[in-house]
């Protein structure tokens, strides 16, 4: 089961990335109103004051229409166009018999008035006579209908000219409201409301005495559905570094957006899709750029290490490995059954990857090695999440459709496929599909998982026995993402059908800061 939505972490003063995206800026994404969360933090990424994108120009804009980059998307198959056609006859055939109906009614009150009452028409007349409403724009001589006011005033500077005082004053609060400052933590979130998809860029900021604060700073309109999200800094655009976020989506193609950009109509970026729209009129087999997907794309993962490297996963079944600086496909893999949900690369040894499928297996292979048959664990249920423990290149946790999490020490692998490797343990965490999980990135053996029966858990793992030491029901509805952030560690951000986006501060939990709050990052912290 993929629940589309996505969710980053992001901070400045040195931002951080986060599929969650908290920066600490943080981002997250959505289903039709619910939303979800991926994370990574980095910090340094935003810009701080973000720049206003160039309207385009006559031929770009020709150029999407032809493209069709402006179409809504066809739900209604071939007879989309007919039935909007006759929707729109029957709405003006209405609005025709509403107007006609009108003038009948007003006619017959007009006679019905004059009839009962003569004079009623007669007042009325006498009255827009005496107005003299044919002369009256014209002025008589010596009286001044419009006065100068303040128009012959002279100020010797602005500052002493009220008026424009009060406009300094609200491009200065103006300007304010769009700086981000060192310490916000900014979001991402991707999400579908009322059929149009969107980017949300969120500030999130704590305020005194542990008060804090969220508002969104600026939104882009996406073209499709949003399934997944991934922060990334390749510099796409020239320089050493850049804040940009994939989106992955119900379409073949992935979208890159430059979040340091206000008001941009299109993605700086696309890796493959088709090369024509389909048509209205008949539909066509679909004609894919080279190195497409030809599925819609569930996973992303950016490699941090070697930062212009992308993994997808997708419907189609198979798992690629982008080169963005490029704008293409390196490799494609083929070694799922089913559906392939996630992707994860190994914080410590950034060539292996994760991927897990529908088809009820994770695989870990080796990027530099593709042809290798690399190695797979079954599980008992379809793959919901993956990720790696941040502290150890050796482990990793897998979420599941049936609410467990399962966790794999990759030293006990085997290399024969019929050998079944054991998990290191096996969780039952939640009653119903376990959707998302994040480690916590300064406390080792801290885990947060999230599941569709609503509830949000933390778990020791320590010592592979895992134990609850935390629980909430954040009112988020069923829960699609959640993240922590890498630059205020014990902020978990939440998605979920609800179509909120929450932040827990899980240090307010007393088994939390009893465990792990020595592993804070912030010694002035008011104590829970």
């Amino acid at each position: 089961m993929k629940i589309p939505s996505t969710l980053t972490f992001l901070r400045l003063s040195n931002h951080s990335s986060c599929l969650f995206l908290f920066y600490p800026p943080f981002a997250l994404a959505t289903v039709g109103v619910g939303l979800l969360p991926t994370a990574s933090a980095i910090q340094g990424a935003a810009k701080a004051e973000p720049i206003v994108a160039e309207l385009p120009s006559k031929e770009e804009i020709e150029e999407m229409i032809k493209s069709g980059a402006l179409d809504r998307s066809e739900d209604n198959g071939d007879n989309g166009s007919e039935d909007e056609d006759e929707d729109m006859v029957a709405e003006t055939e209405k609005q025709t018999g509403d107007v006609a109906q009108a003038l009948a009614v007003a006619d017959a009150l007009g006679k019905t008035s004059k009839n009962k009452s003569g004079t009623q028409l007669e007042d009325l007349t006498d009255g827009l006579k005496e107005l003299d409403m044919d002369n009256y724009d014209e002025e008589d001589d010596g009286i001044e209908l419009f006065s100068k006011g303040l128009g012959d005033l002279y100020y010797p500077s602005n500052e002493m000219d009220p008026f424009l005082k009060d406009q300094d004053d609200d491009d200065s609060e103006e300007v304010e409201d769009m700086t981000i400052r060192p310490m916000d933590s900014v979001i991402v979130c991707a999400r579908t409301e009322d059929d149009v998809s969107h980017l949300e860029v969120w500030i999130y900021e704590d305020l005194d005495e542990g008060d804090s604060n969220m508002y969104v700073h600026h939104d882009v309109i996406i073209s499709a559905f949003p399934l997944c999200t991934a922060w990334l800094d390749c510099p796409i655009r020239g320089g050493e570094k850049g804040n940009f976020v994939a989106v992955g989506s119900m379409e073949p193609s992935i979208e890159i957006w430059d979040l340091d950009i206000i008001d941009e109509v299109q993605p700086c970026l696309v890796l493959g899709g088709t090369v024509e729209k389909k048509t209205k009129k008949r539909k066509k087999k679909p004609k894919y750029k080279d190195g497409s997907h030809t599925g819609a794309v569930l996973g992303l993962a950016w490699n941090k290490e070697y930062r212009n490297i992308l993994a997808s996963a997708s419907a189609d079944k198979q798992v690629k490995i982008w080169d963005v600086a490029a704008g293409k496909c390196n490799i494609t893999m083929e070694h799922h059954e089913g559906k392939v949900q996630a992707v994860a690369w190994n914080h410590h040894v950034p060539q292996v990857l994760l991927s897990g499928s529908f088809d009820r297996s994770v695989v870990m292979k080796d990027g530099r090695v593709p042809t290798h048959s690399g190695f797979k664990w079954s599980v008992i249920a379809e793959v919901e999440c993956l990720a790696w423990d941040p502290h150890t290149e050796y482990s990793f946790v897998v979420s599941l459709e049936d609410g467990t999490i399962r966790g794999y020490d990759i030293r006990a692998a085997k290399s024969d496929p019929s050998s079944e490797s054991k998990p290191s343990f096996t969780l039952h965490a939640h009653d119903k599909a376990a959707c998302t999980l994040s480690y916590n990135p300064a406390a080792p053996n801290l885990l947060a998982t999230g599941s569709m029966d609503k509830m949000v858990k933390l778990w020791d793992l320590s010592n592979n026995q895992p134990s609850c030491v935390a629980s909430k029901n954040p009112k988020a509805g069923a829960v699609f993402s959640i993240s922590f952030s890498q630059d205020n560690p014990f902020c978990l951000a939440i998605g979920g059908s609800k179509g909120k986006l929450g932040v827990w501060d899980t240090l307010t939990e007393t088994a939390v800061s009893g465990k792990f709050g020595n592993y804070s990052q912030q010694p002035n912290r008011p104590k829970a």
